[in-house]
Protein backbone atom coordinates (compact mmCIF):
# COMPACT_ATOMS: atom_id res chain seq x y z
CA UNK A 1 0.00 0.00 0.00
CA UNK A 2 1.41 3.38 -0.98
CA UNK A 3 1.54 6.35 1.38
CA UNK A 4 -0.40 8.49 -1.12
CA UNK A 5 -3.39 6.14 -0.82
CA UNK A 6 -3.69 6.56 2.95
CA UNK A 7 -3.02 10.30 2.69
CA UNK A 8 -5.84 10.67 0.17
CA UNK A 9 -8.16 8.57 2.34
CA UNK A 10 -7.34 10.67 5.41
CA UNK A 11 -7.89 13.90 3.46
CA UNK A 12 -11.30 12.65 2.33
CA UNK A 13 -12.22 11.62 5.88
CA UNK A 14 -11.16 15.03 7.23
CA UNK A 15 -13.10 16.83 4.50
CA UNK A 16 -16.28 14.80 5.08
CA UNK A 17 -16.12 14.37 8.86
CA UNK A 18 -14.53 17.66 9.94
CA UNK A 19 -13.09 16.12 13.13
CA UNK A 20 -12.44 18.22 16.19
CA UNK A 21 -8.88 18.93 17.27
CA UNK A 22 -7.36 16.19 19.39
CA UNK A 23 -8.74 13.24 17.43
CA UNK A 24 -6.60 10.11 17.90
CA UNK A 25 -5.91 8.16 14.70
CA UNK A 26 -4.78 4.60 15.49
CA UNK A 27 -3.03 2.54 12.83
CA UNK A 28 -0.75 -0.45 12.51
CA UNK A 29 3.00 0.02 11.98
CA UNK A 30 2.88 0.16 8.19
CA UNK A 31 5.46 2.42 6.58
CA UNK A 32 2.74 4.40 4.82
CA UNK A 33 1.46 5.57 8.24
CA UNK A 34 4.97 6.58 9.30
CA UNK A 35 5.59 8.57 6.11
CA UNK A 36 6.42 12.25 6.34
CA UNK A 37 3.42 13.14 4.17
CA UNK A 38 0.94 11.26 6.38
CA UNK A 39 2.42 12.51 9.67
CA UNK A 40 2.42 16.10 8.35
CA UNK A 41 -1.26 15.84 7.45
CA UNK A 42 -2.05 14.59 10.96
CA UNK A 43 -0.07 17.45 12.48
CA UNK A 44 -1.67 20.12 10.28
CA UNK A 45 -5.15 19.05 11.45
CA UNK A 46 -4.19 18.60 15.12
CA UNK A 47 -4.77 14.84 14.94
CA UNK A 48 -2.69 12.68 17.24
CA UNK A 49 -1.15 9.62 15.61
CA UNK A 50 -1.15 6.33 17.50
CA UNK A 51 0.51 3.08 16.39
CA UNK A 52 0.47 -0.47 17.66
CA UNK A 53 3.54 -1.60 19.53
CA UNK A 54 5.99 -3.70 17.58
CA UNK A 55 5.02 -7.37 17.64
CA UNK A 56 1.73 -6.75 19.50
CA UNK A 57 -0.71 -8.31 17.07
CA UNK A 58 -3.34 -8.80 19.82
CA UNK A 59 -3.81 -5.05 20.15
CA UNK A 60 -6.27 -4.79 17.25
CA UNK A 61 -7.55 -8.38 17.30
CA UNK A 62 -10.89 -7.48 18.92
CA UNK A 63 -11.72 -4.80 16.34
CA UNK A 64 -10.60 -6.99 13.44
CA UNK A 65 -12.72 -9.88 14.74
CA UNK A 66 -15.78 -7.63 15.08
CA UNK A 67 -15.47 -6.19 11.57
CA UNK A 68 -14.75 -9.62 10.11
CA UNK A 69 -17.97 -10.95 11.66
CA UNK A 70 -19.90 -7.89 10.50
CA UNK A 71 -18.72 -8.39 6.92
CA UNK A 72 -19.53 -12.09 6.99
CA UNK A 73 -23.01 -11.63 8.44
CA UNK A 74 -24.16 -8.40 6.76
CA UNK A 75 -22.02 -7.35 3.81
CA UNK A 76 -21.28 -10.56 1.92
CA UNK A 77 -24.92 -11.66 1.85
CA UNK A 78 -26.43 -8.38 0.66
CA UNK A 79 -26.80 -6.74 -2.74
CA UNK A 80 -26.03 -3.05 -2.59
Amino acid sequence: MKAQLVVNALRMAIWQGKPKAGLIMHTDRGKQYASHQYRSLLLSHDIKGSMSRKGDFWESAVAESFFGSLKQERVHWQSY
